[in-house]
């Protein structure tokens, strides 16, 4: 979980600013910004409006300490990860009662995609078959991330995808 302070930091260096052109622009101090930075201290509702404004990012996205997956988004190149550094989360509720969770790297999704490996059957449930994860794969290159896919069949299984 990242803090305000760190996500301020990495969107500063991100805009390529030092702490004293944020703080310029924000008419602060830049040891306000520092503290900031080193959580020390939090900026005041009105900055942080400024400080979203200026990183071109939601208020939510930059106070939340959680990133919120259930939003599938796309992020600004700037701001990506490597894909080669992401996961694929597959959640499945099955109408059975079991509970499955999968984390798949990206690099492991590819290569099996690269084999023709197909995606196999949970409890003899056939819903995740028909994904296309050539698709996701091209959605993710292009810096979709977060809940991606979502599946209520009619049998009650309940199944999301998400990229992280």
């Amino acid at each position: 979980m990242k803090t305000l302070g760190t996500k301020i930091a990495e969107y500063r260096k991100l805009k390529k600013m030092t702490q004293e052109e944020l703080a310029s622009k924000l008419n602060v101090s830049s040891q306000a910004v520092s503290k900031w930075e080193n959580d020390l201290s939090i900026p005041d509702l009105p900055i942080l409006i400024e400080l979203s404004d200026i990183f071109n990012v939601s208020l939510d996205e930059l106070i939340r300490q959680k990133e919120n997956a259930e939003i599938a988004r796309v992020v600004e190149p700037q701001l990506r990860k490597d894909p080669e550094q992401m996961m694929v989360k597959i959640v499945i509720n099955s109408s059975d009662g079991d509970k499955v969770r999968i984390n798949l790297p990206i690099p492991l999704v590819k290569a099996g995609m690269a084999i023709g490996m197909s995606m196999p059957q949970v409890n003899g449930k056939e819903a995740l078959q028909g994904i296309d994860f050539e698709q996701i794969m091209k959605l993710v290159d292009q810096g979709l991330v977060g809940k991606l896919i979502e599946i209520e069949s009619a049998d009650g299984d309940h199944i999301e995808i998400f990229v992280e």
